[in-house]
């Protein structure tokens, strides 16, 4: 069987766990005061870069659009084919590895690089297209992203929470039963229902805020990220995304840790997916509650007139989180993507588990040793303090628009608490063991 939890715990840091966790935590906490004594007002609201002409003509020719959907619904249909008629064990199916590592894992560097790619290459949108329609439904009022919340949820509990979420039969129902819905949906209100109700559009689309390619005017062009980033949504639905990734990744690393491993281990089924669940929840619950209550407190400080959309305070400042959760899920994944991952290419020989070979890797094992602890380590601790950095940074040019220059530095109190929570804590979970 596969594991679902990222890379584990490492107890052999170059250097002292307290050292790692007050070095981190004094980067951010001086990047503020930096970026208070010298940034006053807003430079991410507006973006514009030089126009990637050639580029733009090549990805928008309809035979460009239509290799990368095809690609995508042949890759799609190879998944379900392996996780429906290949073995049934994840250690020689490649579906569940495809699915938790090449996937959901490798959204986050094609994202960041390529931007919205997903939306051209996600299957659930061709398929729906396949069926015409004169006229769509519209969608019903006021629901935002949650749909795409409770997809998300279910596929991270499905990850962290259920016992048996790498074996394939399991993965061949659950991607079947997530496709139908989100085909029937799209079938339904049209192609918007999947940039709000598709999970993994959403979190793709979210997470390709933070790349250097975007569009304007209709062109690609190349900007700054953190631009880029400034332009998210500020939806109530889009806070709940984030906190969810941030607190799924938190109990990623506790379920991990030995204190919970030594009371849980012996638990029969039933109760593991009612601990891991409830341990879900809270990991959740907490990251939610000291996020919003931190955005909420820098209310305390006179706003701008205006200034605030329908999502309130937490809204405005959702998309720090984003380069947040990207430092925590490298930080988590990286060294499981570099391992596991390799175990897709050497089981795509025999996807079907008919005795083939080809790719001619048959008998192929994983390397262990192309990455040395150091380095993972050293990963793990700076894309999380990157990260941490980048949140500062757009949360300050945020605060820089809502805010006086009087009071910008007081306002951001809470949320430099919050970022340092997150910084030490963050380094905590995947150094501790």
């Amino acid at each position: 069987m596969i594991a679902l939890h990222g890379i584990g715990g490492r107890g052999d840091l170059p250097v002292p766990l307290w050292l790692a966790v007050y070095s981190a935590a004094a980067a951010v906490a001086v990047s503020f005061f930096a970026l208070a004594a010298f940034w006053a007002r807003p430079k991410f609201e507006r973006f514009s870069g030089p126009p990637l002409r050639r580029l733009t003509v090549f990805v928008d020719a309809p035979a460009t659009r239509w290799t990368l959907r095809l690609l995508g619904l042949g890759a799609f249909a190879l998944l379900l084919g392996a996780a429906w008629f290949g073995s049934e064990s994840p250690a020689e199916n490649p579906a569940p590895t495809w699915l938790y590592v090449w996937i959901w894992v490798g959204i986050i560097p094609i994202s960041l690089l390529l931007g919205p790619v997903w939306r051209i290459v996600n299957p659930l949108r061709t398929l729906a297209a396949f069926v015409p329609r004169s006229a769509y439904r519209p969608l019903p009022g006021g629901i935002a992203y949650w749909p795409a919340v409770a997809g998300l949820f279910g596929f991270l509990w499905l990850e962290l929470a259920y016992p048996h979420g790498s074996e394939p039969r399991v993965v061949a129902l659950a991607l079947t039963g997530y496709a139908v819905v989100n085909v029937a949906a799209g079938i339904v209100y049209g192609p918007r229902w999947f940039a709000i109700g598709d999970s993994f559009e959403v979190y793709a689309e979210t997470l390709a805020r933070l790349s250097p390619i975007g569009r304007s005017e209709g062109r690609l062009v190349l900007r700054n990220p953190l631009a880029g980033l400034a332009t998210m949504p500020q939806e109530p639905g889009l806070v709940a995304v984030l906190c969810l990734l941030l607190g799924s990744t938190a109990f990623d690393g506790i379920s991990r840790w030995s204190v919970w491993t030594d009371r849980t281990g012996q638990l029969g089924p039933g109760q593991h997916v009612v601990a891991h669940t409830l341990g879900l929840l809270v990991a959740v619950a907490v990251v939610s509650a000291l996020f919003v209550v931190a955005a909420r407190a820098t209310g305390a400080a006179r706003v701008r007139p205006g200034a605030i959309e329908a999502a309130g305070l937490p809204g405005a400042f959702a998309h720090s989180l984003v380069p947040i959760a990207i430092g925590y899920a490298v930080a988590h994944y990286f060294s499981f993507a570099m391992f596991q991952g390799q175990a897709g290419v050497l089981l795509a020989t025999d996807p079907f588990s008919r005795g083939w070979d080809l790719l001619g890797t048959a008998g192929t094992r994983i390397d262990y040793a192309f990455l040395g602890t150091g380095l993972i380590a050293t990963v793990q601790i700076g894309a999380i303090v990157l990260g941490h950095v980048l949140g500062v940074v757009s949360a300050h040019d945020r605060a820089a628009g809502l805010f006086r220059r009087r009071q910008l530095r007081r306002a951001q109190y809470p949320m430099l608490a919050a970022m340092v929570a997150f910084t030490a804590g963050g380094i905590a979970l995947v150094t501790a063991s």
